[in-house]
């Protein structure tokens, strides 16, 4: 494996915090994302380094960009990262090499950037924003873990349905209710019904659930009409983000047949607000999971010699719980969740290679999502349907609280990093929310 000097190990950043030992964003990471200086005032677009966030108006005012192409310098100027997204990977990868040289110890270009006055602000001083304008939001069902118990849970005897092996089951979401990190998510009002046959009553979800899960952000993206080559396809992805697909298990269970998810997951799906780049986790890349000998083979559309070697990405994932109680009372989050995103049944980019063959046209700032992410072992499970089987199994918090479901004041911390010798480790933040009372 070939990588270019922004993952040198031996680098490092005049930003003291970037150094540090576990920091999620050193100078081999280089997150974008959006954030507001103070309330009131326009977003702006920045990339994070140890606990501040260079200003990348503010890099562009004192020409510290110049020399980059002029569409990349102007995105630089934006409310969103949609129009860097916009100039491709060719694009984000200029400026994070660019910004990699102004953030490294020593050099003409780490000394322009340190005589620069408001060149880096503190992310504990600043309210994040969405990376992007998303135009479309897909979900996908890519865990075969995930599908597998949830399956089980309805079909014993047939968990997985007859095309789950043959496609990247997918379904589109509400871009409009996509929000960042921290933002509160109001317990739904919904049709839910004690039997399969009905009849339903209308009133606030009793199994609210969180998803893990992990997003990519379109770059570039496709004209209408034009499918994108699985070979083509990590070209066309700017980078990775937490995902939590909030859903209201009893409406899903009312309304899913026979269309599928609608106002079970619609009303809010949270993001984290740091875009990790497919540069920066090119050291962590893993081969795409490895099928059982009497798995069908896949479709040539969606077979390439390099997305079996490498089309994976070994992110280490984990959920934590603080329940209201818990936070009165001073005490920490729990973990009660962690797992890693190598068993994927589908990579990213057969999802959105499968996404684009019909010719749908994706296009930047679009988001697509992995479906929840669990795994073989009952701790490494992505949501409380699975962890608690569907709430018979309820888990106990230390303080002695016990969850089939989320309960109102729960806060729900998703966290994610990538490690492995001989590189430096880098972290995705967090993705917070936390559930509010219907009305």
């Amino acid at each position: 494996m070939t990588l270019d000097a922004t993952l040198d190990p031996a680098l490092r950043s005049w930003v003291d915090s970037a150094n540090l030992p576990g920091a999620d964003f050193p100078i081999q990471n280089l997150p974008f994302g959006c954030f507001h200086p103070a309330d009131g005032q326009l977003a702006r677009c920045g990339v994070a380094i140890g606990t501040q966030i260079l200003d990348l108006l503010e890099a562009r005012e004192a020409g510290l960009l110049d020399g980059l192409r002029a569409e990349v310098v102007d995105a630089c100027g934006a409310e969103s990262l949609t129009p860097l997204f916009a100039t491709g990977r060719s694009g984000i990868s200029s400026l994070r090499q660019r910004v990699s040289a102004l953030l490294a110890s020593g050099g003409d270009a780490a000394a322009r950037a340190r005589a620069v006055p408001g060149l880096l602000v503190a992310q504990d001083a600043v309210r994040m924003a969405l990376p992007a304008v998303i135009g479309d939001y897909t979900d996908f069902y890519a865990s075969i873990d995930h599908a597998t118990n949830v399956g089980s849970m309805f079909r014993p005897d047939n968990p997985l349905l007859p095309n789950y092996k043959h496609v990247p089951i997918g379904y589109h979401g509400r871009a409009s209710s996509v929000i960042v990190s921290g933002g509160p998510v109001k317990r739904p009002m919904g049709q839910v019904a004690a039997k399969p046959e009905g009849p339903p009553t209308f009133g606030p979800s009793a199994r609210m659930d969180y998803e893990l899960e992990v997003g990519a952000f379109i770059a570039g993206g496709n004209a209408l009409g034009h499918a994108i080559p699985l070979a083509e396809a990590e070209r066309h992805l700017a980078g990775l983000v937490l995902v939590n697909d909030w859903s209201a298990r009893d409406v899903q269970a009312w309304e899913y047949q026979p269309l599928g998810p609608f106002l079970a997951k619609n009303f809010a799906t949270t993001v984290s607000p740091w875009v990790v780049t497919l540069d920066a986790l090119e050291p962590f890349r893993v081969p795409a999971r490895e099928r059982d000998a009497s798995d069908p083979p896949v479709l040539p559309y969606l077979t390439d010699a390099r997305n079996e070697r490498a089309g994976g990405f070994g992110i280490t994932l984990e959920v934590w719980l603080r329940s209201a109680q818990m936070r009165e009372a001073g005490e920490p989050a729990v973990r009660i969740s962690h797992g890693d995103f190598t068993g994927m049944y589908w990579t990213m980019a057969q999802m959105l290679t499968h996404h684009a063959s019909n010719g749908c046209n994706l296009r930047p700032g679009d988001l697509l999502a992995s479906g929840t992410v669990s795994g073989a072992a009952k701790d490494s499970r992505g949501c409380l349907l699975e962890l608690t089987w569907r709430g018979s199994e309820p888990i106990t918090l230390p303080n002695g609280e016990t969850r089939g479901f989320l309960a109102d004041g729960d806060e729900v911390i998703l966290r994610g990093w990538c490690e492995r010798p001989g590189a430096v480790r880098i972290g995705f933040g967090e993705c917070r929310g936390q559930l509010l009372p219907a009305g």
